[in-house]
């Protein structure tokens, strides 16, 4: 019995303190899943910085006009005719590349031009094009927001990407 008076004390002191149940695992700041989405966060962070970096350079090139959405536009050749307005049809030649210089998709490589609705494009481009008089050539840099956003398009396009493209402005519907 002796050694039972040694251990009431304690036994006494773990039930004042709310130790008599089992203790508890503490449970993890972070799950395993949690911490591969801020691993996942800080790479993708770190790829958006070229995008942001296309843009900036895009910027910083003569003549460059940066608008309030972000789109980075530069006249390469003036136009002489109308201007289309955004639910316009336009006749293009363009060619679309990366800020790399790897290209994606391309109206010269397939040797005619193309016709887009301006409302049933990236709204880069609705907002790009409406900048150009027929006749005109010009330079887009549209930021991932303006363009595929997250979703990208199909394999050609990643999400995210910053997109290029060079436009030349040929017709607007049938004018």
């Amino acid at each position: 019995m002796a050694g039972n008076n040694r251990l009431q004390p304690v036994a006494r002191r773990a039930a004042t303190i709310g130790a008599s149940r089992p203790p508890t695992r503490k449970k993890p700041l972070l799950k395993a899943s949690s911490l591969l989405l801020w691993a996942s966060l800080a790479v993708l962070s770190t790829a958006h910085a070229q995008p942001d970096a296309a843009a900036a350079a895009a910027a910083r090139e003569a003549g460059a006009v940066v608008t309030a959405s972000g789109l980075v536009y530069r006249s390469l050749l003036e136009g002489q005719g109308a201007s289309p307005g955004a639910t316009d049809a336009v006749r293009v030649h363009y060619r679309g590349t990366f800020p790399d210089g790897r290209e994606f998709d391309s109206s010269y490589q397939r040797g005619e031009p193309a016709t887009f609705p301006l409302n049933r494009v990236i709204k880069c481009w609705t907002e790009g094009v409406q900048r150009m008089k027929v006749g005109g050539k010009a330079k887009l840099t549209c930021p991932s927001a303006l363009a595929y956003g997250e979703r990208g398009a199909g394999g050609a396009i990643p999400p995210n990407a910053t997109l290029q493209f060079e436009i030349e402005l040929l017709a607007i519907g049938g004018r």
